[in-house]
């Protein structure tokens, strides 16, 4: 830990888990017994965790946003086409040679 004060002169904002990793390692047999307040307290630091979690969730955004674009691109083709779309949701009264009423 540098210096233990944050930008505003108070605490860090990973003061606490420093003191928890700190009490562990004075009291541990072996620096292994520490290793969760040690991620903890590194996660704090450089928030390495999160910042792979935030690039996750934006590569599965894209990935929907690019699929919805390839369907939104195929009902436009669709319709470029001519061909009505329609999901039947509606009915629509139809004479016996095909037109609407």
């Amino acid at each position: 830990m540098a210096s233990g004060f944050g930008y505003t002169g108070g605490r860090s904002r990973c003061f606490v888990y420093w003191q928890e990793f700190s009490k562990c390692y004075s009291q541990a047999d072996a620096p292994s017994q520490c290793r969760v307040q040690a991620d903890d307290y590194l996660e704090c630091l450089h928030h390495t965790k999160e910042i792979e979690r935030a690039k996750a969730v934006r590569a599965e955004f894209i990935k929907q946003a690019e699929h919805q674009a390839k369907e939104g691109r195929k009902v436009a083709d669709l319709l470029a086409d001519g061909v009505i779309v329609s999901v039947g949701l509606i009915q629509r009264d139809r004479t016996s040679d095909g037109k609407e009423k």
